[in-house]
């Protein structure tokens, strides 16, 4: 993309409303506006990390066997009412009447909607097991929004939700999700610590929180060191492997790490030893729970096990906060140039800045360089605008390019362009060849 060509409305100044980094640096970046209290619209470059994100959560989703659907955002009452949640859920649920007086609401999630289609469509032990996902926008009517991004009203979510013929199956499906995201959040570029959380409007008895540590989380965390320095890398690839699945959830789980409205201080003290404890704010990136027959029972979704028995399925839900993400790896990977991406969701992979616009030999070493990487695959973004250098530094900085190709008269007299990394600031003079040749490499495609 030709910077010339896109819309990008970065600013320069710090915005007043904004109180912490994410929503100063989406804002500043040009990734979002503010439609109205706690509702953005994303621009260009925010829509394209977004669309990002999305697609690694899709990957990994169906890798672990979970299957895209996609169901509507305006829900009817009546199917709250009969799960007993309409009135329990509380002011945060916008509740609607559509031109006929009939009750709506704006889905703020989706058990009562699935569930509804899991009892039409699963009748038989055989049907099991079913784990069924959509990325979708919600809804919450915030009473405070704030953060941007972080605590909006409207916001895009991954939810899942399995059904099995009993409980042990329904673990199994747990685990299964349970890995499943921490593979999606290295993926991500994050470390994503599974917590012991309260179930909340959600419901049962098992749940746990994935959050990454930053000093504006919103909640409190108290967890064992080891636990922050544990990488899943290739292992958990057989998702059918129940052992498999088990023994990296109990690693994962072995260690002391919940959440304030877990937490027993004397319980902390005395599995963890002093130097091992981390007190530490948290920002929540999923939530994932195990409710047993909560919501099957009040919608009499129930399957015909093996010995002929007619019994409710056992059901789990699992959510990833899409755009909160965006937010979220903002608020650990920055500077005070600007945004920090991770490769894997950067909107731009490679910027190409051009120093001397309008020269000849640079053009034609730029135009070569933006045509060869996007060639590759590359998501390029071509500084091609007549602007001062720093201006263009600033730009690619504040967005958050992981790498920066800089083309200028002097380095193309002796034949090299100049390839900085954004996380490292190592920056190496190599021929054009050597540079494309050391990013296909980078990125795979060697």
């Amino acid at each position: 993309m030709r910077l010339t060509r896109y819309f990008l409305p970065t600013i320069k100044e710090t915005p007043s409303e904004a109180q912490i980094v994410s929503h100063r640096l989406m804002l500043r970046a040009g990734m979002i506006r503010q439609a109205s209290a706690g509702i953005y619209s994303w621009l260009p470059l925010g829509y394209n990390v977004l669309r990002k994100i999305e697609a690694i959560v899709h990957e990994e989703q169906q890798r672990a066997g979970a299957i895209p659907v996609l169901m509507p955002t305006i829900q009817s009452a009546d199917l709250w009412r009969q799960s007993g949640r309409y009135d329990a859920y509380g002011p945060e649920m916008l509740r609607i009447e559509d031109r006929g007086g009939r009750e709506m609401l704006y889905g703020p999630t989706n058990e009562e909607q699935i569930t509804e289609i899991a009892k039409a469509g699963i009748k038989s032990y055989r049907d099991l097991p079913v784990n069924l996902y959509h990325i979708q926008w919600k809804f919450r009517d915030e009473v405070r929004p704030r953060f941007g991004v972080m605590r909006g009203r409207e916001f895009l979510m991954k939810d899942a939700y399995s059904f099995d013929i009993d409980k042990e199956a329904a673990q199994a499906s747990y685990n299964r999700m349970f890995v499943s995201y921490l593979r999606t959040f290295e993926r991500l570029g994050l470390k994503a610590i599974p917590m012991r959380a309260e179930s909340g409007p959600i419901g049962g008895d098992m749940a746990h929180e994935f959050l990454i540590l930053a000093d504006t989380g919103e909640s409190e965390v108290f967890l064992d060191r080891s636990l922050a320095e544990l990488t899943l890398g290739d292992r958990g690839s057989d998702y059918w492997d129940a052992a498999t699945m088990q023994g990296i959830k109990d690693e994962w789980t072995s260690s002391y790490a919940r959440t304030e409205d877990e937490h027993d201080q004397a319980v902390f003290e005395a599995e963890v030893p002093a130097d091992r404890r981390i007190t530490a704010r948290g920002i929540e990136v999923g939530h994932i729970f195990y409710f047993g027959t909560k919501y099957s029972e009040p919608f009499g979704a129930k399957v015909v096990n093996a010995e002929g028995q007619s019994v409710p399925l056992e059901g789990g839900s699992y959510g990833i906060g899409v755009s909160r993400l965006v937010g979220g790896i903002i608020e650990a990977s920055h500077d005070d140039k600007g945004i920090i991406w991770p490769e894997s969701v950067a909107p731009f992979e490679v910027a190409v800045v051009n120093l001397k616009q309008g020269d000849a030999e640079t053009d034609a070493a730029c135009e070569s360089l933006y045509e060869r990487l996007g060639a590759m695959g590359l998501d390029v973004l071509y500084d091609d605008r007549n602007e001062r250098a720093g201006g263009k530094f600033a730009t690619v900085d504040l967005i958050g390019c992981p790498w920066k190709a800089v083309v200028g008269p002097r380095g193309l007299k002796e034949g090299t362009i100049e390839l900085a990394n954004r996380r490292t600031g190592e920056a190496e003079n190599l021929t054009p060849d050597a540079l494309v040749n050391r990013l296909a490499e980078q990125f795979g495609h060697a």
